[in-house]
């Protein structure tokens, strides 16, 4: 495996383990508020948003980059 690609994996693998931690933790906890049952449904819900968002950043990370790419293009300096 090419260190460029451990690296796209490895990003997907914190990148979705830190948002959908946040995100899971504040929507349950909007939604249900801090009930007994809190920390067992927040915990099963950010197992199953991990396991979405990793394949979705691995596969739309690329797509991304190259359309940030065509919309953002850096303006070439002239001496003029």
């Amino acid at each position: 495996m090419s260190f460029h690609l451990k690296r796209k994996i490895a990003f997907a693998l914190l990148m979705a383990l830190l948002t959908t931690g946040i995100i899971s933790f504040t929507v349950i906890g909007v939604n249900l508020g801090f009930i007994n049952d809190f920390l067992h449904i927040w915990i099963k819900s950010w197992l199953i948003a991990y396991l979405i968002a990793v394949p979705c950043i691995l596969i739309a990370g690329p797509l991304i980059e190259q359309l940030v790419q065509k919309v953002v293009k850096e303006k070439i300096k002239t001496n003029h």
